[in-house]
């Protein structure tokens, strides 16, 4: 189904894997078109509560972009190759199903933005952020100068971008581009482990949550609006009145999305 990513399912997580260490999992057209496939089992398949995204190998999460095809690229091609990049990426950032990113080396330009796409980050303490696009007389075109400043500021992300550094991942928990570090052969229990704990929320409310809280950075929107009308549709489902009699019951609460 896939020539450049794995997936698997385990407890209704499905893990994707970009595939491709011997070009450090670098990202090109076939890395976008399978990633956009994955996202639709992600949407469509009701077995997987929430996914996980991270690169094969030690070395890199995704070391960049495929730079081979970019020879010969022109204006017009260029802007259709990031348009490709941020569709896909749009499509994790509001997934309904919660999605983490799981950053286990190199996440650089389109890495660190495919890892910025995902609703949060973990990542190992052999990390490492970057978006060192003009390096090669470019900008992030994948979403990155957008994403990297709501997530770390302004004045960080002009500095990160200007200047194509490289921060490891102590850095990146203190700018708050990752919640959490871990020993690199922990990173991938640590992420399901955070996983399987919001696998046990309400998923209609984890998705109302995603929509409410992306609507914080779209300027079409008012956030507060789409809260109210998130926080009042989830009274008319089966779920909340699950939760609220469990909690009066002082069980566990069993969710079924409905």
């Amino acid at each position: 189904m896939y020539s450049t990513i794995t997936t698997s399912i385990t407890d209704n997580i499905l893990i994707i894997t970009i595939n491709r260490p011997e070009k450090l999992n670098a990202i090109n057209r076939f890395v976008m078109d399978d990633l956009d496939k994955a996202m639709d089992e992600v949407y469509n398949n009701n077995d997987i509560r929430s996914a996980l995204i991270t690169g094969s190998g030690n070395k890199a999460f995704v070391a960049g972009a495929d730079i081979t095809e970019f020879d010969g690229l022109g204006k017009e091609e260029g802007m259709l190759m990031a348009k490709k990049g941020q569709d896909v990426f749009f499509r994790i950032e509001n997934s309904p199903k919660p999605v983490v990113a799981a950053v286990n080396g190199f996440a650089l330009g389109g890495g660190c933005e495919l890892a910025m796409s995902c609703h949060f980050r973990v990542a190992s303490t052999s990390a490492r952020f970057g978006q060192p696009e003009v390096n090669l007389g470019l900008i992030p075109g994948y979403g990155g100068t957008q994403r990297l400043t709501q997530l770390i500021g302004k004045g960080r992300a002009m500095e990160l971008i200007m200047s194509g550094a490289i921060i490891d991942a102590n850095t990146a928990l203190q700018y708050g581009l990752v919640n959490h570090v871990s020993e690199p052969d922990q990173l991938l229990d640590t992420t399901l482990s955070i996983l399987k704990t919001i696998n046990t929320k309400a998923p209609l409310a984890l998705a109302k949550a995603i929509t409410a809280i992306n609507a914080c950075y779209n300027e079409s929107k008012d956030g507060y609006i789409v809260e109210l009308t998130a926080f009042g549709d989830s009274f008319a489902t089966e779920d909340m009145k699950e939760g609220a009699s469990a909690f009066l019951e002082k069980r566990k609460a069993n969710f079924k999305g409905r």
